[in-house]
């Protein structure tokens, strides 16, 4: 497993070569402007991006609480049997367990539903964040005659003179 996995990499190095010497050689014909774009700081540095999370934070907090208080709930519930089984009746007890098993069901469910939900909002406001991002990007790229902007996941190395993140996190922060 380990060789084939060595064996991808020394591929993409390779084709990482490649592309390299080819832009180096047609860079002496004429100049080649390459940028790159780490969208994750992008999405976690920019105002929009900021925005979108603190709303998903005010629209999920009740109910992140509700099933806090429900979990509090039900471990207090679990103690108090475990407190009070030797002094309860076989019935009494099975009946109980019953009851916290059914509670513990209702609450798994409550929790995959908040975690369904969730993550749908946050693509969608991850989606608008990364559509304007996009915007900005192209914007870029044709003002300033990139001939190519790649994404930072699959830049291997990048220096600080074609990294125009900051450039896309300022464009970003002065929409509004």
């Amino acid at each position: 497993m380990k060789s084939s996995s060595l064996k991808v990499g020394a591929m993409k190095l390779v084709a990482v070569a490649a592309l390299s010497l080819a832009v180096i050689g047609s860079a002496q014909a004429q100049e080649v402007k390459i940028g790159f774009v780490n969208s994750d700081r992008v999405l976690r540095e920019a105002t929009l991006a900021k925005a979108a999370q603190s709303r998903l934070e005010n629209e999920f907090s009740k109910r992140q609480k509700e099933g806090e208080d429900a979990a509090n709930r039900l471990k207090t519930a679990a103690d108090k049997l475990d407190k009070d089984a030797p002094t309860l009746s076989e019935a009494e007890r099975n009946r109980r367990q019953r009851e916290l098993v059914d509670q513990d069901r209702e609450l798994q469910r409550k929790r995959r539903e908040f975690q369904e939900d969730l993550n749908q909002r946050r693509n969608e406001e991850l989606a608008s964040v990364v559509e304007r991002a996009n915007k900005v990007v192209k914007t870029i790229y044709e003002t300033e005659k990139y001939d190519l902007i790649l994404q930072g996941e699959q830049v291997i190395f990048a220096g600080p003179r074609v990294d125009i993140t900051d450039k896309v996190i300022k464009a970003l922060n002065a929409q509004k």
